[in-house]
């Protein structure tokens, strides 16, 4: 931030961090502490971490959202939720998992789960990320189906954060060249 990027950081939460102590009184501590905009955190937590104590992580997951962060189910689509939970649950993205994505290009079934998920996610209102990109017939599928955001090795490896900023005004520059058709 005090280098000009507009970026947001997302942190995995687990089933012990939504349990442990009282995460969003020290959360909301920190962010006011820091002078952090809330609206840059987002916090992945999977379904599986969620169904654990389902009340008390809906409990925590609404005070969360209350202290003005985004909330994403990370994995979605492995885990043991059901779409009733889903609705009641106050998240505001859906994190496509990677099984899914890996082989979507080559496999009509993953595509249909893929096009599906981000049909019924964008009709909740929620933004949708796909994990484990890492050909571009995938990512461009994605464009087509209209996900939201895309992340997998084809885009980046993991990196420092001293090579960041040059990474980041390469990928600006890059085009997606979709020309050939995707099913």
């Amino acid at each position: 931030r005090d280098q000009g990027l507009d970026l947001g950081v997302a942190l995995n939460l687990s089933a012990m961090d939504l349990g442990s102590g009282d995460l969003p009184t020290l959360l909301s501590e920190l962010l006011a502490e820091y002078q952090i905009d809330a609206g840059r955190l987002i916090l992945e937590v999977t379904e599986t971490a969620v169904m654990r104590d389902a009340k008390y992580s809906l409990d925590v997951l609404t005070r969360l959202k209350a202290c003005g962060v985004y909330l994403a189910i990370d994995d979605f689509g492995t885990g043991y939720s059901s779409l009733s939970h889903l609705k009641r649950l106050p998240v505001d993205e859906l994190k496509i998992d990677k099984s899914f994505v890996l082989g979507m290009a080559s496999d009509g079934n993953d595509a249909t789960i893929v096009r599906s998920t981000i049909e019924l996610a964008h009709n909740m209102g929620l933004r949708v990320a796909a994990e484990g990109v890492e050909d571009g017939a995938a990512l461009c599928m994605l464009k087509d189906y209209k996900c939201d955001m895309a992340q997998g090795y084809l885009i980046s490896r993991p990196m420092p954060e001293s090579a960041m900023r040059e990474w980041l005004s390469q990928w600006q520059a890059q085009t997606l060249d979709c020309t050939e058709p995707t099913t």
